[in-house]
């Protein structure tokens, strides 16, 4: 049995079983994902096909996680313009694992819509910073003797020294 359902403006053929990843899905993992769209569902014998979705249909899944696609990079350039700009992109995505299709919702009980946790997945403690060793206690004597000078230095930038007197011309009569 296998069905082709509409998420994120894609379709998608699925069977029980398939992990797909699809465009992302605001459910945390460990939560179930209904998928009502349903464009399409074969069981071996019947072929059942929506104008557009078939109304009674729902596919489950169980979400794995979400995570960032590989990078694509977006290239632009004009030619004898000196223009180039790079970007890159990483698009979100949900890792989905279709648990049940059914052809009917009313079939479905209320243990297929209930939520399911996944055990949570213990990471490993990091292992704890080594202290650093205490700076030794720094001298006032010459922290004192080099703020004056700093101070001094910036003094004398800021005097103007008087101009040169200029020698007056001498008028001709």
């Amino acid at each position: 049995m296998y069905a082709v359902i509409l998420t994120g403006g894609k379709q998608y053929r699925v069977k029980e079983g398939d992990v797909l990843a699809i465009e992302k899905l605001d459910l945390q993992p460990g939560r179930k994902a209904q998928f009502d769209r349903v464009l399409l569902i074969e069981d071996g014998e019947t072929i059942q096909v929506g104008t557009p979705v078939l109304d009674s249909a729902m596919v489950l899944g169980l979400v794995l996680e979400n995570f960032k696609d590989e990078k694509v990079l977006v290239f632009k350039k004009k030619r004898r313009k000196q223009y180039r700009r790079t970007r890159g992109h990483r698009q979100q995505l949900t890792k989905v694992r279709i648990t049940r299709i059914s052809p009917d919702r009313t079939l479905l009980t209320a243990d297929d819509l209930a939520e399911e946790k996944l055990a949570p997945v213990e990471k490993p403690a990091p292992a704890p910073k080594p202290k650093a060793p205490a700076p030794a206690p720094s001298k006032p004597a010459k922290a004192a003797k080099a703020k004056p000078a700093k101070k001094e230095a910036a003094k004398k930038k800021t005097e103007k020294k008087p101009a040169p007197a200029k020698p007056k011309k001498a008028k001709k009569e």
